[in-house]
């Protein structure tokens, strides 16, 4: 393509800038060295629109919650929250344990979480920046684990708990989710891309171990990773209903196996039933506030990084 020439100026008058045909009005210009990039009023819209889909969920538990089943048949529905709020979590805490539905929980996940992180981060590691024997054939083999559906796994996996007399213990569900493959790929690609090479030869020329190189240098550096793949962990332990309700009863349940127990009757209470399912995301959004600067940093420092 050939450049456009700016157009002849008069003598004695400063030529005029070029202009460029076809740029529309809601164009903004940004970037640049120094230079604050500005959105138009589209991506304005845009973001208000993704914003209001997002969160018009959450918002409709909330009215739901706090009304009554009488109020959720009615058509059109209120969109306004109602006063029947504690009284739905009264129904919740009478009509099942969920006092402690939320403390197997939070067990259950963060137990899993913790272990999913420091073994994924230690695997991530080893299939990243160690040499040995059988590196990639191991690493193929942990990726293609996979593919294989989870459904698969349930009856073996059943059997092997009931052999070792773990029905209806959490640790029937803790144990099989302390290793994840996602999680072992996701943090050698994180450290791939974040740990230098040269930090750890560093370390050896001063004479760290193994362990010593990574509880003092990786730990620190995959961090935000590890925030990230701590969130996820612990929406996938905490939302988890399948496993659960196969391996655990009513008298040691989860949430999401309490929540079965919610609104029963000839027609089905969805206010109560709301009702237990705002109780059960509370901690999830009180995670994702404690983690969630870590989350947003380690995503840009991946997008940046990439």
């Amino acid at each position: 393509m050939t450049a456009l020439a700016p157009p002849p100026a008069a003598p004695g008058k400063p030529r005029p800038p070029l202009e460029r045909p076809g740029r529309p009005p809601w164009f903004r210009k940004g970037g640049g060295a120094g230079k604050t990039m500005t959105g138009g009023w589209i991506a304005y819209l845009i973001l208000g629109f993704a914003l209001l889909v997002s969160a018009f969920p959450f918002y409709w538990t909330i009215v739901a919650a706090s009304r009554s089943n009488a109020d959720l048949a009615r058509v059109p529905p209120s969109l306004l929250p109602g006063p029947n709020l504690m009284k739905n979590f009264e129904a919740v805490l009478e009509e099942a344990d969920i006092g402690k539905a939320l403390l197997n929980s939070l067990i259950v996940s963060g137990s899993v979480t913790v272990g999913t992180v420091l073994s994924c981060t230690l695997a991530g590691f080893a299939f990243a920046k160690l040499r040995f024997r059988g590196r990639g054939a191991l690493l193929t083999l942990t990726i293609g684990t996979m593919m294989i559906p989870p459904q698969l796994g349930v009856i073996p996996l059943f059997m092997l708990i009931a052999e070792l007399q773990w029905v209806n213990q959490l640790q029937a569900v803790i144990l099989p989710g302390l290793v994840s493959a996602f999680g072992v790929f996701f943090m050698r690609q994180y450290l791939i891309q974040s740990l230098p090479d040269e930090l750890i030869e560093a370390a050896r020329v001063d004479g760290a171990s193994t362990a010593r190189v990574f509880w003092s240098i990786v730990i620190p550096i995959a961090r935000p990773g590890m925030a990230v793949l701590g969130m996820l962990t612990f929406m996938a332990s905490w939302n988890d209903f399948f496993w659960p309700v196969v391996a655990l009863s009513s008298q040691e349940p989860t949430v999401q196996v309490a929540l079965r127990q919610l609104g029963g009757g000839y027609v089905n209470d969805q206010s109560v039933i709301m009702a237990g399912t705002l109780l059960g995301t509370l901690p999830v959004l009180l995670v994702f506030g404690l983690l969630g600067r870590q989350i947003v940093g380690g995503i840009m420092q991946g997008a940046v990084k990439g």
